[in-house]
């Protein structure tokens, strides 16, 4: 076939037999050419369109799992002890019974307890809290950021809390949760010393050598209907993920729904 590119033939020799077949249905051939150009046209312009979307799937597949890849580098996720030395436990608080998570790594022991509650005040959802102690048995100071908090794979914003309202504006009291508002904080269940929250001044805390620093935090649940009930009592669903940041590590705790506390009214 001179003239014709190795990568036409096919092309050629099917238009061939579709218009030999089309004729033998009473179809003229010029009619029959312009149906298998057009048949053609749509399937190369499908085939084409799935080509793309399947390489966009895998390049944002790709984009997810590098970045998987860039943070679980400097993470240690509780339940899923790394090579590196990672040591995961769970004990009972000997005074309320409830669960009590640790991870362990380098002469660092960072542990974690969890409740929930409703807002209260005529507002909507749950607030999820966190108290994380970190223990510095090592031979230098450790500095301790607010993590971050995930409930199925939604971010969970931090709220901003104060000890008392009190000479605040009324913008600003509207930005900010009273700490005896909680009742997972003013019932006892839960520290509140010290706080990770949005506003700069308490960003960054010092553990310094053999000392330990207990610190919370709260965020609200980012979900609409995020409580499910039954027989055994009401609990968030799906799973809540909480870190904080010791150094340049994550330390990540993961709570089921159903294991954490409800210590509201």
């Amino acid at each position: 076939m001179n003239g014709i590119s190795a990568s036409r033939v096919p092309f050629c020799v099917g238009l061939e037999r579709e218009v030999r077949r089309l004729v033998l249905h009473g179809v003229n051939s010029a009619t029959a050419i312009q149906h298998h150009v057009l048949q053609t046209t749509v399937q190369h312009s499908i085939a084409v369109s799935l080509a793309v979307i399947a390489l966009t799937i895998v390049t944002h597949a790709q984009d997810d799992l590098s970045v998987f890849k860039t943070e679980a580098t400097s993470a240690f996720v509780w339940g899923e002890d790394s090579l590196r030395g990672a040591v995961s436990s769970s004990v009972l608080d000997p005074v309320t019974g409830n669960a009590i998570h640790r991870l362990n790594h380098g002469g660092v022991e960072v542990s974690s307890k969890a409740g929930f509650e409703t807002v209260g005040s005529g507002g909507t959802g749950e607030l999820l809290s966190f108290t994380t102690t970190i223990v510095n048995n090592t031979e230098s100071d450790l500095s301790v950021r607010q993590g971050g908090a995930s409930v199925d794979g939604r971010i969970a914003l931090p709220l901003a809390v104060v000890h008392t309202k009190k000479g605040l504006s009324k913008k600003q009291r509207n930005q900010v949760r009273e700490l005896a508002s909680m009742n997972c904080f003013s019932s006892g269940f839960l520290p509140h010393e010290t706080f990770l929250s949005p506003d700069a001044s308490s960003k960054v805390f010092t553990v310094t050598q053999k000392k330990a620093l207990t610190v919370s935090f709260v965020a609200k649940d980012p979900r609409y209907y995020s409580v499910l009930c039954s027989a055994e009592g009401c609990f968030p669903k799906g799973t809540i993920r909480f870190s904080v940041t010791v150094n340049s590590t994550d330390f990540v705790f993961i709570w089921p729904g159903r294991a954490m506390v409800y210590c509201g009214k």
